[in-house]
């Protein structure tokens, strides 16, 4: 494996980490660190969510081994766009509404459309979580939060990220490799030494 990647705060997939959702340790504080690029439309990353995330939850960042950080950015369906403003409108307000959003949007994905997005997002926030989902909804219309939105994208066009799921992996701070579509844990265990 490569030791002398490039550091993870120098990578384009690495900036401004401190301001994204994250399961685990502080980005960069644990051994590794997994920068996940989705879209909540994106079907390969609801397999990943399902079939991945929970293994990786389990076995990486509860025992506070890595740190797994989430960067959204609509590339599939035109319903992302809009679940990726709330995604981020959420986010500004509570972190574990935000995870469970997502959770909801892969779970669910065959349920939404571009028509419908935002009023299901507010039905699932207001039934499901304690943030305001008018709030939410009001600033995922007006892209309140567009600069947000627009340093994941600007960060995955200067990754070169061409589909979602896209993982970068980092061990002891420095870029190890990227994996992309079918991603399974046991690619990212290897790849991190884990």
């Amino acid at each position: 494996p490569p030791e002398d990647g490039p550091a993870l705060a120098d990578h384009p997939a690495g900036g401004d980490l401190d301001v994204q959702p994250r399961l685990g340790p502080e980005p960069g504080s644990a051994t590794a660190t997994i920068v996940a690029f989705e879209d909540p439309s994106c079907p390969r990353c609801a397999a990943f969510e399902r079939t991945t995330v929970p293994e990786i939850r389990e076995n990486l960042t509860g025992p506070g081994r890595a740190t797994f950080v989430l960067r959204t950015i609509p590339v599939v369906y035109p319903w992302g766009r809009p679940a990726t403003h709330a995604l981020e409108a959420t986010y500004a307000r509570d972190e574990a509404a935000t995870w469970a959003l997502a959770g909801h949007y892969f779970a669910e994905q065959d349920a939404f459309g571009t028509e419908n997005v935002l009023d299901r997002t507010r039905a699932f926030l207001a039934a499901e979580t304690g943030v305001d989902a008018e709030a939410v909804v009001a600033d995922a219309e007006a892209e309140a939060y567009g600069d947000a939105v627009q340093l994941d994208r600007s960060a995955g066009e200067a990754a070169d990220v061409d589909g979602t799921p896209t993982v970068f992996l980092f061990r002891d701070g420095r870029y190890r490799t990227r994996a992309s579509g079918s991603v399974s844990y046991e690619l990212i265990a290897r790849a991190l030494e884990l």
